[in-house]
């Protein structure tokens, strides 16, 4: 089932895709991870830990009945894999379950998680929520930490400035956030909107740099999970903090949200998958 990873170029993004309404594994596509990761400077032993975490919306399939069935999917899998998902692939192969029949969720849930694994080379975790058994912790939140957002600054730069990232000598424990985070898709140039969340200890990072380094991510071509990585990347690299912990919350497109989790630190993180207001 190995499209032999493809570049984005030779993905369905951006082009007109055959809608098929029955369970089409092939519809999955997906990139290795290396290429982009070169470009960014990420050498070949990880200096993080994580997980790309998916929430899907329109998750529906037929039951032995033919009755429809609604429902939320998470799929997760760690930024180990040798290989990324294209989020197009994703949404045109969940559409190829609309019409098919199942015996019920946990058949599906396995059967999701086999056919990512084989594409990402490595384990999937996938948890199917029928609509009317969601609970509270779904709800609707907001990143904890201090948000950067009210600094009254002048922004200039729309295309990546790592210049902007400067640490003072005061060693502290902060957690920020911001919800100003836009970059643009690798292949289509739609915008992709987003909030980052920022734990470290360490020297003072500038805030208003920060935000300025944030902002001009803007104009900027790159998936969400390369993006965070090069936030990641920048600013150990001019900031040099003790611990560093990077999570983006994306907004959804084609009923799919894409959630990257980076971090210095091999442990669960403290922000469970609580959507943000916008999401």
């Amino acid at each position: 089932m190995s499209n032999g990873n493809k570049t984005p170029e030779q993905s369905n993004l951006g082009k007109s895709a055959e809608y098929d309404p029955h369970y089409n594994p092939k519809k999955l596509f997906s990139i290795l991870r290396k290429d982009k990761r070169e470009e960014i400077g990420v050498p070949d032993k990880l200096p993080f830990y994580g997980f790309d975490l998916w929430n899907h919306y329109e998750v529906s399939w037929l039951n032995e009945k033919g009755k429809p069935v609604v429902a939320v999917a998470e799929i997760s899998y760690g930024c180990d894999t040798p290989c990324i998902i294209e989020s197009k692939s994703m949404k045109l192969y969940f559409n190829s379950l609309n019409n098919t029949q199942f015996k019920d969720e946990a058949i599906v849930c396995a059967l999701i998680e086999k056919d990512i694994e084989e594409l990402v080379n490595g384990p999937v975790i996938v948890k199917i929520f029928l609509l009317n058994n969601l609970t509270n912790d779904k709800l609707f939140t907001g990143f904890d930490g201090e948000c950067l957002d009210t600094l009254d600054i002048d922004c200039t730069s729309y295309m990546v400035e790592p210049c902007y990232l400067k640490a003072e000598t005061k060693i502290v424990s902060e957690i920020l956030y911001s919800n100003l985070l836009k970059s643009n898709c690798l292949v289509t140039n739609q915008p992709d909107w987003g909030s980052v969340q920022i734990a470290y200890k360490g020297k003072k990072i500038n805030r208003e740099g920060l935000l300025r380094y944030l902002v001009s991510c803007r104009n900027h071509n790159e998936f969400h999970e390369q993006c965070i990585e090069r936030i990641f990347m920048d600013i150990m690299t001019h900031c040099q903090p003790q611990e560093l912990t990077i999570y983006g919350r994306y907004t959804r497109r084609g009923g799919l949200d894409i959630n990257p989790y980076r971090s210095t630190e091999n442990i669960p993180p403290v922000t469970q998958n609580a959507r943000l207001y916008r999401q």
